[in-house]
């Protein structure tokens, strides 16, 4: 799904030496939590995550009206446990898909509306053909039209859609992973641009009549192609700061992914410098097969961190609920998610 996560150069070994020590501050006790024989093998004992009331939480199921009824299967898995976040994203392929309609938006609103306090979340494209491989310059040029208020009429229609479906205090995650390669609304080829034009598209959805928009700024863990925090927009435009998180590079362990350059420490301290929530859009399995210490170890950042909301990305080889290749890994999250009580 994405290319591994390049290590820590040693240009940064400062950054990560501080990241290390944010870790040790930001979350007592974690790491003596994590049996140290259980890295990747899964081998040894350790105790199970807490549970995590008040930490809405949520499993990428599908886009689509299946992706909705698979909420109430996942949930039945659960043993009874209620999944309050929807989460899900708008194609990106061309700029009418990315306006949205009603096929994606009224199952999703149905869903929303059918208990209170369900949070609807959407991963928002920032370029048609996003996954085109598009080359930088094209990219560039695309930024610095958008900058320029030359999509703006796309993202007015789509705040609209959402407020007309009763959707209008949606989390919008836009431009996600833009420290990344895969897709069109990165922001590499030209930092300054892709900023500006957040900054642009934000202005229009908060201009819609009836919205109560929350942003999502949401790069992927670690360095990636760029720092992620050179795309920065600006406090006045971001209400959330999010990160994508797989257990990815291979052989990394989670303590690893905390202390790394640009990682979960760097991330939570960046957050609370600006005085800004977190949350974990997409997080799962991905390069060190059935991994429970590195479930366990991201469940538990969630219960010390107390994000806005999480989500499980659950197909293979991510999921714990619709992958069978993950069972160790599945019953830590029933674990923590499931009702209490459940057999």
């Amino acid at each position: 799904m994405r290319p591994p996560r390049p290590r820590p150069r040693p240009r940064a070994a400062l950054l990560v030496l501080l990241a290390a020590v944010a870790a040790l501050v930001l979350m007592p006790g974690l790491i003596g939590r994590l049996a140290p024989g259980e890295r990747h093998s899964g081998t040894a004992t350790a105790p199970e995550p807490p549970p995590m009331p008040g930490v809405p939480s949520g499993f990428f199921t599908g886009s689509d009206a299946e992706g909705v009824r698979r909420i109430a299967g996942a949930q039945a898995w659960l043993g009874g446990g209620e999944l309050t976040v929807g989460h899900t994203y708008l194609p990106g392929d061309r700029w009418s898909n990315i306006e949205g309609h009603p096929e994606l938006f009224a199952p999703w609103a149905r869903w929303k509306a059918e208990r209170p306090g369900r949070l609807f979340v959407l991963n928002v494209p920032m370029m048609d053909r996003n996954e085109a491989g598009l080359g930088d310059a094209e990219v560039r040029d695309g930024l610095r039209r958008g900058a320029t208020g030359a999509f703006d009429a796309h993202f007015e229609a789509l705040g609209e859609g959402l407020v007309e479906h009763g959707l209008g205090d949606a989390v919008l995650v836009l431009g996600w992973e833009m420290n990344g390669t895969t897709y069109g609304h990165r922001c590499g080829p030209d930092p300054a641009a892709w900023k500006a034009y957040w900054r642009q598209v934000v202005g229009v959805l908060r201009a819609v009549e009836g919205q109560r928009f929350r942003f999502d700024f949401t790069p992927s863990r670690g360095r990636d192609a760029v720092p992620w925090p050179e795309c920065y927009p600006g406090d006045d435009v971001v209400d959330i700061i999010g990160m994508d998180a797989y257990d990815q590079p291979e052989g990394v362990s989670f303590e690893e992914q905390v202390s790394e350059e640009y990682g979960l420490a760097h991330h939570v301290a960046f957050a609370k410098e600006r005085g800004k929530p977190v949350s974990y859009p997409e997080w799962g399995l991905f390069r060190n097969g059935d991994n429970p210490a590195y479930v366990r170890g991201m469940l538990e950042w969630f219960a010390l961190h107390r994000p806005v909301y999480q989500t499980v990305t659950d197909y293979c080889p991510h999921g714990v609920w619709g992958c069978a290749d993950n069972p160790r890994s599945a019953e830590v999250v029933r674990g923590a998610l499931g009702a209490p009580g459940r057999s």
